[in-house]
């Protein structure tokens, strides 16, 4: 598959495909004759005596400033050198090169005004694994995330810096060796790279590919703790589920239905005493579905933003640049902050779970050991796991109900888009960590109901977790056995997906 930038239509898996070299990406004759015809109307715009905002007129509150043709680089090199005012750590190299690769995109679609040559640059950039390095923070995410897209596209005109393993390279080093020179920007050029929200959406791609394996990985911890402390299987039964017809409710329902398929355990005690399970076992069709409801309702915003020109002003012909708002991220940032809160209750859910296996309820011992008393056995990862949830909750403000006016008043409702993308990947972070510990707690539990067997998809999870943590017989360090669960979450090597009868 050869994906055409500025033609073809991106998809999370296309992208994400792109950035990890297994599906290659380039600029197609269609394109390249867009972006020239787009440019030639820049062209003739600039050189006109009429005032056209972005073109041949200053930025922001100085958007009634008209520039001559003879200052127009200098104008671009100034607004990439005076935007780039971001604070704070880096963010990871991966997201920089998503930003890189949706904005390559954008661009491609004929109606930025940049040259070809800009947008070769840098796809060339993505060819030698040249990426900038971005600060995380600066971003108001309204005329776009104008700070971080500054940083990213400084080492266009040779300023700035690249990753280099580890560390950073000054721009300027890293393109003597491989033999580029810095470009000198023209009208539209400066304002086409820096408007937009590829900082956003590249933070809502990385959220959204974790998140798909968390969602999953939660249906697989929770079906584990069911079958630990023998649950009952009747809630997910489709018959609820098909008169209360939400689309998560009824997938979250039909994959724990697969995972409890032949399982020996749960067979055993039908027809107990038991009437209802607690509602972080009940419930987690009604939970864990809410959350992939939210999950498909991001992925839907974050796919027709990808697909989508969003710097300003738009190249309509050369006698017209339309200006608009089409850089603001609120359509993004909402979303985003209601993800966060789906993400944080699959964590709090998840702790509750946790604490049910250690009551000593249904045939499990205290604190999953039986030896309690001399041994505290796993009741303190519990803790941590409380500590994780209540610090999820604290990041779950919507930083998109707020709003700083900037630029003297002319930008004076902003998204804070970029700070929901980036608490939305913190929150994902916790979330991994909570999944792991209910995991090896779930995975003890099951060893108190031997003979009885599981399914075939829970035994092969649980054998997963035994290569890599032994069972808990008496006290002993349990940081490498949470470290070594981290390790497996991260690394997705637990067997989550697999094929459903909805």
């Amino acid at each position: 598959m050869v994906f055409k930038y500025g033609i073809d239509r991106l998809d999370l898996a296309t992208v994400n495909g792109i950035a990890d070299g297994s599906i290659q990406a380039e600029l197609c004759a269609e394109a390249i004759a867009k972006i020239n015809q787009s440019r030639s109307c820049v062209d003739v715009m600039a050189a006109s005596s009429k005032a056209i905002y972005g073109i041949n007129t200053g930025f922001g509150p100085l958007c009634d400033t008209q520039i001559s043709p003879t200052e127009t680089a200098l104008l671009q090199k100034n607004l990439l050198i005076t935007h780039a005012v971001g604070v704070g750590e880096p963010i990871a190299k991966a997201i920089s090169k998503l930003m890189l690769i949706t904005k390559v995109h954008a661009l491609s679609q004929g109606y930025s005004g940049v040259r070809l040559e800009v947008i070769e640059r840098m796809l060339k950039f993505i060819e030698l694994d040249l990426i900038p390095v971005v600060p995380e923070q600066g971003s108001v995410g309204a005329s776009g995330d104008l700070a971080p897209l500054s940083h990213l596209f400084l080492p266009l005109i040779g300023e700035g810096e690249f990753w280099a393993g580890n560390s950073s390279v000054p721009a300027s080093e890293a393109l003597a060796q491989h033999g580029l020179t810095p470009l000198e920007l023209q009208a539209k050029e400066g304002l086409g790279l820096i408007n937009g929200t590829q900082f956003i959406l590249s933070h809502g791609i990385t959220a959204l590919t974790k998140m798909q394996y968390l969602l999953n990985l939660a249906d697989v911890a929770g079906a584990m703790s069911i079958e630990g402390m023998q649950g009952s299987g009747s809630p997910f039964r489709p018959e609820l589920h098909q008169i209360r017809p939400f689309a998560g409710n009824i997938e979250v329902a039909a994959r724990m239905r697969r995972l409890f398929k032949n399982s020996q355990n749960m067979a055993s005690h039908t027809g107990c005493a038991r009437v209802q399970d607690p509602y972080s076992l009940r419930c987690i069709p009604q939970v864990h579905g809410a959350s992939r409801n939210a999950f498909h309702h991001l992925k839907e915003l974050v796919e027709i933003e990808m697909n989508s020109v969003t710097d300003n002003p738009i190249v309509i012909s050369s006698e017209e640049a339309l200006s608009g708002g089409g850089f603001h991220g609120q359509p993004l940032a909402m979303v985003l902050d209601y993800t966060s809160i789906a993400a944080a209750e699959l964590g709090n859910i998840s702790d509750r779970r946790c604490y049910l296996l250690l009551e000593g309820l249904h045939g499990l011992p205290r604190l999953l050991t039986k030896a309690s008393g001399l041994n505290s056995g796993l009741m303190i990862p519990q803790y941590t796991t409380a500590a994780l949830v209540t610090e999820n909750k604290s990041l779950c403000f919507p930083p998109s109900a707020d709003s700083v006016p900037t630029s003297m008043g002319q930008e004076d409702h902003v998204s804070m888009g970029s700070i929901s993308g980036r608490k939305l990947n913190q929150i994902l972070g916790n979330l991994e960590k909570i999944l792991a510990i209910e995991l090896m707690y779930a995975a003890q539990a099951i060893e108190f109901r031997r003979p009885n067997t599981c399914s075939d998809l829970i035994e092969e999870n649980h054998a997963i977790i035994r290569a890599k943590v032994a069972k808990l017989e008496e006290d002993r360090l349990l940081k490498p056995d949470i470290d070594a669960m981290i390790t497996l979450v991260k690394t997705q090597a637990l067997k989550v997906d697999f094929a459903v009868n909805v």
